[in-house]
């Protein structure tokens, strides 16, 4: 998996394909073969597929008894851990079963009884909560329950998150990193990192008004992959490049200077630190965090070389990124190999998992869950998506369902503060460059 090819977020891979004879004499035997094992697929896929008609009719029934069988707007929200095959599938039959009761949906109808449905779930079953609002009352509430499927996720300690995505700028020109200077309601200040410049943003009667825009000096030219990190401090902004940092400092009009060098790049910000280094955590009992990673500075990815605030080293897999979360006085470190596998270290040992994740994944500190989660992305045809996992035990587990985004990610940080992150697309039909912020919602 190399940044370097024209898509970074690449699949990781789980499969290897195996090459088949073309021999005339073995064609009908793989015909009838492949006929035989289709059979079987369709066959444990139908198994294996999990039955709302029950839940759904129940739902149904309660809103039609709420709102009678009118008009409708209907609002399905998912804010469970339910992928988005389940979701749709979901969402489907609830209109259907509402449309076999009499129900009539309708859009932008002021005269229409608003139905909103929260597809929500607990430790044990999924919750469906409808609400129904018509004319000024005051809105009723239908719920119904019905059990999780019986597997190793099912006994997690964790609960449903939400992920939420806001806009915080786009342009034309590659975006490497975003940062938020200055915030009340929303961000009122902006850094914009791209590989020439920063350039500051201040919101200005509701629109982006540019102050300054600061040149990078660079000796030597970028990888054709580059990325940047850039992290606001008590002392300005420190910004990290292949082979270069800058540092601008804030005082009034910002100033940038940069210099040829190796520091190693943060991989999560001291705020988020902070508890691990109390708690004692280590790698291989020594490094006390906040962990940082050398870059490699002709190409896209990390050399596996680890230090920390007090210089103790330890090396792992050459990785795109990584997450560090805490477990019980200890901690899980998992990276993004460039060997195309998502790794997981404990101080002790180093095991591959399959997950189909793509090769940017990082880590946030909030109020909700287990309190550290991990933010992974995971490529598709045309378009990438992020989700939240958390890790229980060995291994990861989604605890939220996915936010998808119009093209290719290129790029997962945590910002500054540590309890969100900020994260780069390119969008497929306008080719734009768009930045988000990512916040982890707690579950109502």
């Amino acid at each position: 998996m190399d940044r370097c090819g024209s898509r970074y977020n690449l699949v990781i891979p789980n499969v290897i394909s195996n090459s088949v004879s073309r021999a005339p004499l073995f064609a009908p035997i793989l015909r009838i073969s492949a006929r035989i094992i289709v059979v079987i697929l369709a066959a444990a896929t139908a198994g294996s597929a999990t039955d709302w008609s029950a839940p759904e009719q129940q739902l149904a029934r309660k809103i039609v008894a709420l709102a009678g069988s009118g008009s409708i707007s209907l609002t399905v929200e998912n804010r469970s851990s339910l992928g988005r095959r389940d979701s749709e599938i979901v969402q489907n039959g609830l209109r259907t079963a509402l449309e076999s009761m009499g129900a009539r949906f309708v859009a932008n109808d002021p005269a229409a009884t608003g139905v909103t449905i929260s597809l929500s779930e607990n430790l044990t079953a999924y919750v469906w909560v409808a609400q129904v609002r018509s004319g000024t009352d005051e809105p009723a509430v239908a719920i119904v329950s019905t059990p999780r499927p019986a597997s190793g996720a099912a006994g997690r300690e964790s609960v449903p998150l939400s992920l939420r995505k806001i806009s915080l700028w786009s342009q034309a020109d590659p975006i490497l990193d975003v940062g938020v200077l200055e915030e009340g309601a929303a961000p009122t200040r902006i850094a914009v990192l791209d590989p020439r410049r920063v350039s500051i943003y201040r919101s200005q009667a509701g629109s982006w008004q540019r102050e300054q825009a600061l040149e990078i000096v660079h000796d030597k030219p970028w990888p054709r992959d580059v990325r940047g990190r850039m992290l606001l401090g008590r002392d300005g902004l420190a910004i990290y490049l292949p082979g270069v940092v800058c540092h601008g400092a804030m005082s009034g009009v910002m100033t940038l200077s940069c210099h040829a060098g190796d520091d190693p790049w943060p991989l999560a910000p001291v705020t988020g630190n902070t508890a691990l280094a109390s708690a004692g955590s280590t790698i291989n009992s020594a490094a006390i965090l906040p962990l940082q990673a050398f870059s490699a500075p002709d190409r896209n990815f990390f050399t596996g070389v680890l230090t920390s605030a007090g210089g103790k080293l330890t090396t792992v897999s050459k990785f795109y990124s990584a997450a560090l979360v805490p477990r019980d006085g200890n901690f899980s470190l998992l990276f993004a190999g460039v060997d195309g596998q998502v790794h997981i270290s404990d101080g002790n040992a180093d095991r591959t998992v399959k997950l189909n994740w793509g090769s940017d994944l990082t880590v946030v500190k909030t109020g909700c869950g287990a309190g550290w989660q991990v933010l992974a992305t995971s490529p598709s045809e045309g378009s990438d998506s992020v989700r939240v996992y958390e890790v229980p035990d060995r291994d990861p587990v989604a605890v939220s369902a996915v936010v998808d985004f119009s093209g290719a990610i290129s790029a997962l940080w945590t910002e500054g503060r540590g309890d969100t992150a900020v994260v780069v697309t390119r969008n497929s039909e306008t080719g734009n460059y768009e930045a988000f912020r990512l916040a982890v919602a707690c579950s109502q």
